[in-house]
């Protein structure tokens, strides 16, 4: 009876549209965690950002919620704040201006508030990137793994980030949007998005190099995947436009405050708490991290391992499943954190252009695997609001 039951309620699943079952798992997994950061909003004690038990939106709009909202309503400065001793200070340079500027838009179209706002877009988005993700998916595998693998998006332990006044959202959606276009090589579209994509958050350099090793890919697979000329060119000169719009926001700040260096120093000035002021040498802040964090050899040891285990990860069958372009993308991505970030709290928030990797998650089918790894996110959910976003009196490791 059970089975006979069971049977017309699965020809209903199969009947039913992708996008409804995406946009089903969005919802479940939005009132999780929704449930959980107001959890947390409700033993919130009074700090910099809120009062005590804030509200959600307010809860919400905390942190770098904060320097959006400067950038949405004063802009950024034309003189660079400066220490006593003469070093760049924090600043709004650090952010980008699409998410800001997009969000003020929508104040002045409703009259709203800059908290309900930036929060309801980020909520947006992030829906729309579910959906962009199956879609992307499906090219690769089949309708039930794609599917899990928009369970897994959703339910991550970085997805609180994509409900609250962060750009993290909507960067994941026009990234997911370029990657569907890669892979279904529309490079003339993929323009339009990699100029609004390289001024939401700083992954412009990282595009180009994706883009770079794209056409070295087609080109020395070109016997078996044609590859004329009119497509050299348009692949081609994306991957250079890419590159300069990655430049584009750095020589911006550059013409407006008169300073060169004046995007890389603000970004620094993040990391100065930790080792003091200092130059962007590519390729050594992990093994200065490695340092910091884990004085004397065994922070080295622990930065190899954490290399090879990446690179053995990303060799595995379950990563080949994916797309050439999606495997190009982590590689160049990961490089690229590799060269410019200094790893400390925020690291986990700059790894969620990793998510394409959720796909070789779901490719194994065992039910036991995949409850595992749902509940072991949700897990992750409660650790990251607990360590990262909630504000506990004596807190230094901000989202």
């Amino acid at each position: 009876m059970a089975q006979q039951r069971l049977k017309p309620l699965a020809v209903r699943c199969s009947l039913t549209p992708w996008w409804l079952k995406v946009i089903a798992i969005w919802l479940v997994t939005r009132i999780i965690t929704t449930s959980l950061l107001l959890w947390f909003a409700n033993r919130q004690a009074p700090n910099a950002w809120t009062d005590g038990q804030p509200d959600y939106f307010s809860y919400a709009s905390m942190w770098d919620g904060t320097w959006y909202y400067v950038v949405a309503l004063a802009g950024y400065p034309s003189e660079l704040p400066l220490t006593n001793g003469g070093h760049v200070e924090e600043n709004a340079w650090a952010f980008m201006p699409v998410y800001p500027l997009f969000v003020r838009a929508l104040m002045e179209l409703t009259g709203s508030s800059w908290h309900v706002t930036s929060v309801l877009v980020s909520l947006l988005f992030s829906l729309a990137g579910a959906l962009m993700f199956y879609r992307l998916m499906q090219l690769m595998l089949p309708p039930a793994s794609a599917l899990f693998s928009v369970v897994l998006l959703c339910v991550a332990p970085l997805t609180p980030i994509t409900q609250v006044a962060y750009a993290e959202s909507m960067h994941a959606f026009l990234l997911t949007l370029g990657l569907y276009l890669l892979v279904r090589r529309r490079y003339g579209v993929l323009v339009l998005v990699v100029v609004v994509m390289a001024l939401t958050r700083p992954t412009g350099l990282a595009f180009a190099l994706t883009l770079t090793l794209h056409v070295a890919y087609r080109w020395v697979t070109r016997d078996r995947d044609p590859f004329p000329r009119s497509q050299v060119l348009a692949a081609a000169g994306l991957a250079i436009f890419s590159g300069i719009m990655g430049l584009a926001w750095p020589a911006f700040a550059w013409a407006v405050t008169g300073s060169l260096t004046a995007y890389t120093d603000t970004e620094l000035a993040w990391r100065a708490q930790y080792i003091g002021y200092q130059e962007l040498v590519p390729f050594t802040a992990w093994v200065q991290a490695a340092g910091f964090w884990m004085p004397g050899p065994r922070g080295i040891v622990v930065l190899v391992m954490l290399v090879i285990g990446f690179i053995a990860f990303m060799l595995s069958p379950w990563v080949s499943r994916l797309h050439i372009d999606l495997r190009l993308w982590v590689a160049s991505y990961a490089a690229y954190l590799l060269a410019v970030f200094f790893p400390q709290s925020s690291t986990f928030r700059l790894l969620m252009p990793l998510f394409p990797l959720l796909g070789a998650l779901a490719v194994p089918r065992s039910r036991l695997f995949r409850i595992a790894l749902v509940a072991l996110s949700l897990v992750g959910q409660w650790a990251w609001l607990y360590y990262c976003w909630w504000v506990d009196g004596y807190d230094w490791t901000p989202p």
